[in-house]
């Protein structure tokens, strides 16, 4: 059984189905890839796979309290459980964990990029992709110089990236040539991509379906029952239960309360992000083909299909969804500044949705508590980037199959 049907839990359910497993995944919404899945940025974006729990985390926290144009930002009154999870991001907050955690992403992002695209090339998947990089782009020199030497680490393990001036990036995306009298320059990250994630996902709930997968939705797990160190059996909604003999817990920002029914505690705490949808403008014009990171207001964007995603914020407010104009002043912003005639920004489709973020950045993955029970989330802002690499080392886990990557600090077992 695997618990959630977004883009982790469906990927998990795909690669135990192709090793000949019978799957059944349980999900509380009514389909599939409805909640953090369908509020992503869009990217597959090894090349910024920086953990946040870095030596500027602290202060642009406690600059929260008091200034509200953080991208990253706490709310100890809506978030007052966060004290404990808090204390382990701090204690991530050094410069020498944060580069082992850095590179613990990077090592899972790079191989997950590929098994996405062996996925979409053996079930000949189209979910929008465009494979033309990321912009990670800079306005102020001398941040452009910090962003130069940051992005060396990943560089110099095995991340193809350029450097761009501003003629530069009007030559990568010629859709930013209008503006780049704004842009100092920017990092090009030249094997990144982007796609839809709902579309990807569903397809490939299709093709799981297709191998006898069982799929319930409208049927949230309330608890795990466990005897004798085995989980027996998900209580549903309702009362009813479900056994199994192997359950993956994928359900992302929930999973810590699941888990702790049979004494397992995932630090595991949910991040509020705001995204916004809006039909591309055709004006004649060259068409969008890169997406970018500003990296200044830490705004995301992508063309998927015919529509514009944008994505900022990562606001600690605990569990609700809940937003204001107010909180889409960002994406407003960089509309505004770099991208004023790119969509139709009066028809709007706009969503807050809580990412599963771990204090050090790297997901859960693998077994954990009773013998049975296997971790596949915590992946952040990051779940469509790492999402297929996870479930194939989880897959490998449970068949007894080493995983082609190590799994080296992305176990509870493996961490500090």
């Amino acid at each position: 059984m695997v618990v959630g049907a977004g883009v982790v839990g469906v990927t998990s359910a795909y690669y135990l189905a192709k090793a000949g497993h019978q799957v059944t995944v349980v999900e509380k919404e009514g389909e599939a890839a409805t909640l953090a899945s369908a509020g992503n940025a869009g990217l597959i974006a090894p090349g910024h796979s920086f953990a946040w729990a870095s030596p500027s985390a602290p202060k642009e926290l406690l600059r929260s309290l008091t200034v509200d144009d953080t991208a990253l930002r706490v709310n100890p009154f809506k978030a007052p459980g966060m004290a404990v999870w808090g204390l382990r991001f701090l204690r991530e907050c050094n410069a020498e964990r944060a580069l082992k955690n850095t590179l613990v992403k990077l090592r899972l992002a790079q191989y997950s990029q590929r098994m996405l695209d062996q996925i979409a090339s053996d079930e000949r998947i189209d979910y929008d992709d465009i494979h033309a990089g990321i912009l990670y782009l800079y306005r102020d020199p001398k941040r452009f110089e910090a962003g130069i030497k940051k992005m060396k680490l990943v560089q110099d393990h095995g991340q193809k990236q350029d450097v761009l001036d501003a003629e530069g990036v009007a030559e990568a995306e010629p859709f930013l040539a209008p503006v780049k009298h704004k842009l100092a320059g920017a990092i090009y990250g030249v094997t990144d991509s982007s796609g839809d994630s709902v579309k990807f996902t569903r397809k490939l709930q299709a093709a799981c379906e297709r191998m006898g997968s069982k799929f319930v939705f409208g049927r949230g797990v309330v608890k795990l029952d466990a005897r004798g160190g085995k989980v027996r059996a998900a209580t549903l909604d309702g009362g009813d239960a479900l056994d199994a003999d192997v359950f993956v817990l994928s359900a992302g920002v929930h999973s810590p309360r699941i888990a702790r029914t049979v004494g397992v505690r995932l630090p595991i705490a949910p991040a509020k992000g705001y995204s916004a949808t809006f039909p591309i403008r055709r004006n004649g014009g060259p068409e969008m083909r890169v997406g970018a990171v500003d990296e200044e207001l830490l705004v995301a964007w992508c063309r998927i299909g015919d529509r514009l995603r944008m994505t900022s914020s990562a606001e600690f407010t605990g569990y609700e969804t809940s937003y204001k104009e107010h909180d889409l002043r960002l994406i407003r912003k960089l509309a505004t500044d770099l991208l004023p005639n790119a969509a139709e920004y009066d028809q709007g489709q706009y969503r807050a949705c809580n990412r599963p973020m771990t204090p050090d950045g790297p997901p859960i993955l693998g077994q954990a508590g009773p013998e049975n029970l296997y971790i596949n989330s915590g992946h952040g802002h990051m779940g469509f980037t790492m999402a297929c690499g996870s479930s194939r080392i989880v897959a490998d886990l449970i068949d007894g199959r080493k995983p082609e990557i190590p799994a080296e600090g992305l176990t509870l077992t493996s961490r500090p």
